[in-house]
Protein backbone atom coordinates (compact mmCIF):
# COMPACT_ATOMS: atom_id res chain seq x y z
CA UNK A 1 0.00 0.00 0.00
CA UNK A 2 1.34 3.70 -0.56
CA UNK A 3 0.53 6.87 1.14
CA UNK A 4 -1.69 4.98 3.58
CA UNK A 5 -1.44 8.59 5.70
CA UNK A 6 -3.13 10.24 2.53
CA UNK A 7 -5.49 7.83 2.48
CA UNK A 8 -6.73 7.67 6.26
CA UNK A 9 -7.01 11.63 5.89
CA UNK A 10 -8.90 11.26 3.08
CA UNK A 11 -11.41 8.70 4.37
CA UNK A 12 -11.57 10.83 7.43
CA UNK A 13 -13.25 13.87 5.38
CA UNK A 14 -15.22 11.73 3.59
CA UNK A 15 -16.71 10.15 6.61
CA UNK A 16 -16.99 13.62 8.53
CA UNK A 17 -18.21 15.58 5.64
CA UNK A 18 -22.09 15.88 6.30
CA UNK A 19 -23.97 13.54 3.96
CA UNK A 20 -26.78 10.87 4.33
CA UNK A 21 -25.03 8.88 6.82
CA UNK A 22 -24.24 11.67 9.03
CA UNK A 23 -28.26 12.87 8.61
CA UNK A 24 -29.64 9.60 9.36
CA UNK A 25 -27.19 8.61 12.37
CA UNK A 26 -28.65 12.38 13.83
CA UNK A 27 -32.02 11.67 13.28
CA UNK A 28 -31.94 8.08 14.76
CA UNK A 29 -30.33 9.63 17.59
CA UNK A 30 -32.33 12.48 18.63
CA UNK A 31 -35.78 10.46 17.87
CA UNK A 32 -34.84 7.66 19.35
CA UNK A 33 -31.57 7.18 21.47
CA UNK A 34 -28.37 5.83 21.72
CA UNK A 35 -28.68 2.67 21.28
CA UNK A 36 -30.23 3.74 18.21
CA UNK A 37 -27.45 5.99 16.58
CA UNK A 38 -24.89 3.17 17.49
CA UNK A 39 -27.45 0.65 15.08
CA UNK A 40 -27.49 2.99 12.41
CA UNK A 41 -23.43 2.94 12.74
CA UNK A 42 -23.92 -0.58 12.57
CA UNK A 43 -26.00 -0.90 9.38
CA UNK A 44 -23.54 1.56 7.76
CA UNK A 45 -21.09 -0.24 8.74
CA UNK A 46 -22.09 -3.57 7.78
CA UNK A 47 -22.97 -2.18 3.83
CA UNK A 48 -19.43 -1.39 3.84
CA UNK A 49 -18.21 -4.81 4.65
CA UNK A 50 -21.27 -5.82 1.75
CA UNK A 51 -19.17 -3.58 -0.51
CA UNK A 52 -15.61 -4.51 0.23
CA UNK A 53 -16.16 -8.28 -0.02
CA UNK A 54 -18.21 -7.43 -3.57
CA UNK A 55 -14.98 -5.09 -4.84
CA UNK A 56 -13.14 -8.79 -3.42
CA UNK A 57 -14.95 -10.71 -5.44
CA UNK A 58 -14.81 -8.62 -8.71
CA UNK A 59 -18.64 -7.65 -8.66
CA UNK A 60 -18.12 -3.82 -8.42
CA UNK A 61 -16.18 -3.73 -11.68
CA UNK A 62 -18.94 -4.89 -13.25
CA UNK A 63 -21.37 -3.08 -11.66
CA UNK A 64 -19.36 0.29 -12.27
CA UNK A 65 -19.49 -0.82 -16.05
CA UNK A 66 -22.98 -2.38 -16.27
CA UNK A 67 -25.03 1.41 -17.03
CA UNK A 68 -28.15 -0.55 -16.23
CA UNK A 69 -26.83 -2.35 -13.03
CA UNK A 70 -25.50 1.42 -11.76
CA UNK A 71 -28.55 2.87 -12.58
CA UNK A 72 -30.57 0.67 -11.11
CA UNK A 73 -28.76 0.98 -7.37
CA UNK A 74 -28.85 4.46 -7.79
CA UNK A 75 -32.77 4.68 -8.57
CA UNK A 76 -33.45 2.27 -6.00
CA UNK A 77 -31.85 4.22 -3.46
CA UNK A 78 -32.72 7.58 -4.62
CA UNK A 79 -36.49 6.73 -4.35
CA UNK A 80 -35.65 4.91 -0.85
CA UNK A 81 -34.17 8.45 0.60
CA UNK A 82 -37.09 10.15 -0.78
CA UNK A 83 -39.73 7.85 1.05
CA UNK A 84 -37.82 8.45 4.68
CA UNK A 85 -37.35 11.78 3.95
CA UNK A 86 -42.21 11.74 3.26
CA UNK A 87 -41.89 9.80 6.56
CA UNK A 88 -39.85 12.16 8.77
CA UNK A 89 -42.01 14.95 7.04
CA UNK A 90 -45.67 13.15 8.20
CA UNK A 91 -44.52 11.94 11.31
CA UNK A 92 -46.39 14.09 14.24
CA UNK A 93 -45.55 14.60 17.87
CA UNK A 94 -42.71 13.08 19.82
CA UNK A 95 -41.68 9.36 19.72
CA UNK A 96 -42.78 6.89 22.78
CA UNK A 97 -39.01 6.68 23.57
CA UNK A 98 -38.32 8.90 26.20
CA UNK A 99 -36.36 8.88 28.85
CA UNK A 100 -39.36 8.82 30.63
CA UNK A 101 -39.86 5.61 34.00
CA UNK A 102 -42.29 4.55 31.14
CA UNK A 103 -39.98 3.03 29.12
CA UNK A 104 -39.96 -0.53 30.71
CA UNK A 105 -43.56 -0.43 30.13
CA UNK A 106 -44.59 -3.47 27.48
CA UNK A 107 -45.74 -1.05 24.66
CA UNK A 108 -42.87 1.47 24.51
CA UNK A 109 -40.51 -1.66 24.82
CA UNK A 110 -41.89 -2.94 21.88
CA UNK A 111 -41.92 0.01 19.39
CA UNK A 112 -38.79 0.47 20.92
CA UNK A 113 -37.23 -3.19 19.60
CA UNK A 114 -39.28 -2.02 16.24
CA UNK A 115 -37.78 0.69 16.02
CA UNK A 116 -34.09 0.06 16.55
CA UNK A 117 -33.80 -2.82 13.84
CA UNK A 118 -35.66 0.19 11.36
CA UNK A 119 -32.37 2.14 12.09
CA UNK A 120 -29.83 -0.79 11.67
CA UNK A 121 -31.79 -1.47 8.36
CA UNK A 122 -31.93 2.31 7.35
CA UNK A 123 -28.18 2.26 7.86
CA UNK A 124 -27.47 -0.92 5.92
CA UNK A 125 -29.48 -0.46 2.88
CA UNK A 126 -28.31 3.39 2.43
CA UNK A 127 -25.29 2.51 1.88
CA UNK A 128 -26.05 -0.57 0.08
CA UNK A 129 -28.34 1.67 -2.59
CA UNK A 130 -25.63 4.69 -2.40
CA UNK A 131 -23.26 4.60 -5.67
CA UNK A 132 -21.09 6.93 -4.14
CA UNK A 133 -19.56 4.14 -2.01
CA UNK A 134 -19.12 2.24 -5.20
CA UNK A 135 -17.49 5.43 -6.48
CA UNK A 136 -15.04 5.10 -3.48
CA UNK A 137 -13.94 1.22 -4.38
CA UNK A 138 -13.29 1.93 -7.56
CA UNK A 139 -12.02 5.20 -7.70
CA UNK A 140 -10.73 5.94 -4.89
CA UNK A 141 -8.80 2.60 -3.02
CA UNK A 142 -7.25 1.87 -6.11
CA UNK A 143 -4.80 5.18 -6.53
CA UNK A 144 -3.41 3.35 -3.02
CA UNK A 145 -3.06 0.01 -3.95
CA UNK A 146 0.40 -1.22 -4.72
CA UNK A 147 -0.21 -3.41 -8.07
CA UNK A 148 3.10 -5.71 -7.23
CA UNK A 149 1.56 -6.80 -3.58
CA UNK A 150 -1.82 -8.57 -2.78
CA UNK A 151 -4.02 -6.50 -3.84
CA UNK A 152 -7.04 -8.39 -1.82
CA UNK A 153 -5.24 -8.06 0.99
CA UNK A 154 -4.72 -4.47 0.20
CA UNK A 155 -7.95 -3.67 -0.89
CA UNK A 156 -8.99 -5.45 3.03
CA UNK A 157 -6.99 -3.33 4.52
CA UNK A 158 -7.78 0.12 2.97
CA UNK A 159 -11.58 -0.75 4.07
CA UNK A 160 -11.17 -1.81 7.21
CA UNK A 161 -9.57 1.58 7.70
CA UNK A 162 -12.68 3.04 6.47
CA UNK A 163 -14.71 1.29 8.48
CA UNK A 164 -12.83 2.21 11.46
CA UNK A 165 -12.70 5.80 10.98
CA UNK A 166 -16.91 5.78 10.18
CA UNK A 167 -17.36 4.02 13.65
CA UNK A 168 -15.35 6.23 15.75
CA UNK A 169 -16.74 9.50 14.08
CA UNK A 170 -20.01 8.26 14.58
CA UNK A 171 -19.67 7.42 17.81
CA UNK A 172 -18.73 10.39 18.76
CA UNK A 173 -21.33 12.04 17.02
CA UNK A 174 -23.88 9.61 19.13
CA UNK A 175 -22.02 10.58 22.07
CA UNK A 176 -22.48 14.55 21.53
CA UNK A 177 -25.94 14.37 20.50
CA UNK A 178 -27.03 12.19 23.17
CA UNK A 179 -26.00 15.06 25.74
CA UNK A 180 -28.18 17.65 24.44
CA UNK A 181 -31.56 14.90 23.17
CA UNK A 182 -33.72 16.54 25.77
CA UNK A 183 -33.83 19.62 24.33
CA UNK A 184 -34.96 17.84 21.24
CA UNK A 185 -37.54 15.93 22.49
CA UNK A 186 -39.65 18.89 23.25
CA UNK A 187 -42.93 18.43 20.87
CA UNK A 188 -42.12 22.07 18.86
CA UNK A 189 -38.72 21.49 18.68
CA UNK A 190 -38.94 17.81 16.74
CA UNK A 191 -41.89 18.85 14.75
CA UNK A 192 -39.60 21.73 13.24
CA UNK A 193 -36.86 18.48 13.61
CA UNK A 194 -39.04 16.16 11.64
CA UNK A 195 -39.61 18.40 8.85
CA UNK A 196 -36.22 19.40 8.59
CA UNK A 197 -35.12 16.15 8.37
CA UNK A 198 -37.64 14.97 5.88
CA UNK A 199 -37.11 17.84 3.33
CA UNK A 200 -33.16 17.26 3.18
CA UNK A 201 -33.35 13.59 2.67
CA UNK A 202 -36.25 14.52 -0.06
CA UNK A 203 -33.61 16.53 -1.31
CA UNK A 204 -30.44 14.10 -1.33
CA UNK A 205 -32.15 11.65 -3.23
CA UNK A 206 -34.03 13.82 -5.92
CA UNK A 207 -30.37 15.29 -6.09
CA UNK A 208 -28.61 11.29 -6.63
CA UNK A 209 -31.63 10.49 -8.81
CA UNK A 210 -30.17 13.55 -10.89
CA UNK A 211 -27.27 12.92 -10.87
CA UNK A 212 -25.07 11.69 -14.08
CA UNK A 213 -22.48 8.37 -13.66
CA UNK A 214 -19.10 9.50 -12.36
CA UNK A 215 -16.94 5.62 -13.18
Amino acid sequence: MENIFMFVLISALLVMVPGVDLLLVIKNTILYGKKAGHLTTLGIVAALFVWTLIAVLGLAAIVAKSLFLFNLIKYLGAAYLVWMGIKAWLSKGSSPIELSANEHDVGTTEYSTKAHKSCFYQGILTDLLNPKTLIVYMTLMPQFINTNGNIIFQLCILAAILMALAIVWFIIVVYVLNIIRKWFMKPGVQNIFNKTTGVMLIFIGVRLALEEKAI
